[in-house]
């Protein structure tokens, strides 16, 4: 009886001095056990869950600054979520998600935000009335690296349209949806691609370095070279 009871007092809490926060669970769609990772992840649905903020003075972590990769932003926020909330809102429709999982998302309503969980703390205190309460949630600014979005929420789902740089988001379709190739095997892409990777990469030699390899302007080295591969340049 104390245990729920303490349960109790926590999911109300929560909800009183709280937010309603949207979870996105991640779907690893060609995992590598390997490197412990996947290059086409994606995001297709949400569930909106009770949060409380504990970083109640502003963000942590290494905030802004300048690296040998440019500006990077590393603001940290610390999240909590009541655990029996989380098997309502979100367990119950995804059995194969016990916890909050390292690599989701939650959306930050208050700035308009994705924070990517990067730790999970399932034990934020030690067992009071010998049961554990909630999950704290070590959350960094989410950095998008061309996953699929398609959750329905406008200001999740457009850091696909603003931000990626994959050939299938700029690829001419085919009438079942097919992106078209050439016959070289490259895909059929709009003008836009390539303004795309210039806007984010001002360095990017890719369209002169194009132009010249069809002009017949680049030097084969394999003569000279003989560890050179003589079907590249």
């Amino acid at each position: 009886m104390e245990q729920e009871l303490l349960e109790d007092l926590v999911v109300e809490s929560i909800r009183l001095y709280g937010q309603d926060m949207y979870y996105l669970p991640r779907r690893r769609n060609n995992f590598d056990g390997v490197y412990y990772e996947d290059d086409i992840s994606s995001f297709d649905t949400f569930y909106t869950i009770e949060v409380y903020t504990r970083s109640t003075e502003g963000f942590g972590g290494q905030g802004s600054f300048f690296s040998k990769f440019g500006l990077e932003i590393r603001d940290q926020v610390i999240f909590s979520i009541a655990r029996r909330t989380f098997e309502i809102e979100v367990t119950r429709d995804e059995v194969d998600i016990p916890r909050p999982r390292e690599g989701d998302l939650l959306y930050f309503p208050l700035n308009k935000k994705c924070f990517e969980i990067k730790y999970v703390d399932n034990k934020p205190f030690f067992y009071q009335l010998g049961e554990l309460q909630m999950y704290d949630l070590t959350c960094e600014l989410y950095e998008y690296s061309n996953e699929t979005l398609e959750t329905g929420i406008e200001d999740i789902d457009k850091l696909q349209k603003n931000f990626s740089m994959s050939a299938f988001d700029f690829g001419l379709l085919s009438a079942n949806g097919k992106v078209l190739k050439t016959n070289n095997g490259d895909y059929l892409v709009t003008n836009k691609f390539q303004d795309t990777i210039e806007q984010f990469d001002p360095l990017a030699d890719n369209k002169r370095i194009a132009d010249e390899v069809a002009e017949d302007q680049v030097i084969d080295w394999t003569e000279t070279n003989p560890f050179a591969d003589s079907t590249r340049y």
